[in-house]
C-alpha cells in the first residue's frame, strides 16, 4: 500500500526530529521514518555536550531550550587532561558558566519525540530504496513492503543514508582511527578509583598517537572510548564476542601505560564494541535536485573529534524547518535558502573535525590539546 505525505523525513535520529519539531511549531506537519521497532528498542547512550551557537540555537527554534535545561547534567562540563604515566595537565571544573552543558542523548531524544504530535514518527520503517517519480516528488520504499510517496523527501538517515546516492555519488570514508567501546558501570561505588581519574564531566589522555576518552553518565556509569590509529581490517582480527581476549588485544596497545589507565579497559563490564571512525569528504556538497535534501551525517558526516555531528543535525534540522516556514507553498526557494547555509556550515566543522583527529592523534597530540585548553584567549 502506498501512502502520500508531504514532506516525509527518513531517519528518526536528533536532526530528523528537531526538523519535525520545527515544522511542527511553524504550523507545518511532516511524517518520520525511522527503522527502529519503537522509541525504546535500543539504549541510545552517550553523553552530548550541546553547543551554545548550533544544537541551542536549534532548541531555541524548537521552543524547547527551557525544556532542555531541565535535562542538563550539573558537573558535566568539567574536564581532565592526562599523559600515559597517569600525570594530569589539565583539570577544569565545571562552575555552571560554560556554552556547552552536557545532556543524556537519550533524555534529549526523548525531549524531542514528547514534543511531537502522536503519530508524527513511523516505526520499524526501514527504507530500503528510494526513486524519483517526477515532479519533484519521490518514492521510498520500506522492508515491511510498504511504499510512501513525497513532494519533499529528506534525508536524515545517517552515515549511510539510502537517500544520499539521489543527489551525490559521494560515500563515507574510513578516517584511520577505529574506537573500542566500554563501560564502568555504578563507578563511584564498583570502580571508585576509575571514577576519580575520569573525574565528574569528560576525560581524556593522549600519547603515542592514541587515548582514552571518556565521560561520566548521569546513571553514574563511565563510558570509555579507546582511540587507536589502525588499519581498516584491524578490528576483523580480534574476536569481541570474548570479551576477556578482546580487552588483551586492546591493552596490547597500551603497554606502559599507567595501571589506572590500563584498568579503565580491563575492569570494563561487559564486552568491548568496536567502531570504524567515517567521514565524507570535507566540503560534501551537491547541485539542487528538486525535492530532496539532506541533514546531519547524511550530508557531512565527520570524526567526532570537534563535538558536532549531534550540534549539526540538530542546527541542520531546525534550519531546514525555519525555511520551509519562510517560503509557504515554494518548496524549491526553501531547499535553496536551506543549502546555501548547510554547505558552509558543514564544510567548517568538518575540517574542524579532520584537524583535531591529526592533532589528538599525532606526535605531539598530549602537549598540543594541553596548549589548547591552557592558552589565555586572545584580547579583542
Amino acid at each position: 500500500m502506498t501512502t502520500h505525505h508531504p514532506i516525509a523525513i527518513i531517519g528518526g535520529g536528533l536532526g530528523g526530529l528537531t526538523a519535525a519539531r520545527v515544522l511542527h511549531a511553524n504550523g507545518t506537519e511532516a511524517a518520520v521514518f525511522d527503522l527502529e521497532a519503537s522509541a525504546g528498542a535500543r539504549t541510545q547512550g552517550g553523553m552530548l555536550d550541546i553547543h551554545e551557537d548550533s544544537g541551542q540555537q536549534a532548541l531555541h527554534a524548537a521552543r524547547l531550550h527551557e525544556g532542555f535545561r531541565g535535562i542538563v547534567h550539573e558537573g558535566g562540563q568539567a574536564m581532565r587532561l592526562l599523559g600515559p604515566d597517569g600525570t594530569v595537565h589539565v583539570a577544569e571544573d565545571d562552575d555552571g558558566t560554560g556554552t556547552r552543558p552536557e545532556v543524556d542523548r537519550g533524555a534529549l531524544r526523548d525531549l524531542l519525540l514528547d514534543s511531537l504530535p502522536d503519530g508524527t514518527v513511523h516505526w520499524g520503517r526501514k527504507a530500503i530504496g528510494v526513486r524519483p517519480i517526477g515532479g519533484g516528488r519521490h518514492e521510498v520504499a520500506f522492508a515491511d513492503g510498504s511504499t510512501v510517496t513525497t513532494d519533499l523527501l529528506v534525508g536524515a538517515d545517517g552515515a549511510w543514508s539510502r537517500v544520499r546516492p539521489l543527489l551525490s555519488p559521494a560515500r563515507p570514508a574510513y578516517t584511520g582511527i577505529s574506537l573500542i567501546e566500554t563501560d564502568l558501570l555504578d563507578a563511584d561505588t564498583r570502580h571508585p578509583r576509575a571514577a576519580a581519574v575520569v573525574g565528574t564531566g569528560s576525560f581524556m589522555c593522549l600519547g603515542d598517537r592514541r587515548g582514552l576518552l571518556a565521560h561520566r553518565e548521569t546513571d553514574g556509569s563511565l563510558h570509555i572510548y579507546t582511540a587507536l590509529r589502525a588499519d581498516e581490517d584491524w578490528i576483523d582480527t580480534i574476536d569481541f564476542g570474548d570479551g576477556a581476549a578482546a580487552k588483551a588485544a586492546v591493552l596490547a596497545h597500551f603497554e606502559g601505560w599507567h595501571q589506572d589507565l590500563r584498568a579503565l579497559v580491563a575492569d570494563a563490564d561487559g564486552a568491548p564494541v568496536p567502531r570504524r571512525i567515517h567521514a565524507l569528504p570535507v566540503g560534501h556538497r551537491w547541485d539542487r535536485v528538486p525535492g530532496v535534501t539532506l541533514l546531519g551525517d547524511a550530508a557531512h558526516l565527520m570524526s567526532p573529534f570537534a563535538g558536532e555531528g549531534a550540534n549539526l543535525a540538530m542546527l541542520d534540522g531546525a534550519e531546514l524547518g525555519l525555511a520551509v516556514a519562510a517560503h509557504p507553498g515554494d518548496l524549491e526557494a526553501a531547499l535553496a535558502a536551506y543549502e546555501e547555509g548547510l554547505f558552509p556550515r558543514g564544510e567548517a566543522s568538518a575540517a574542524e573535525s579532520a584537524a583535531n583527529l591529526e592533532i589528538m592523534f599525532g606526535a605531539h597530540g598530549l602537549e598540543r590539546m594541553a596548549a589548547f585548553f591552557t592558552s589565555a584567549p586572545e584580547a579583542e
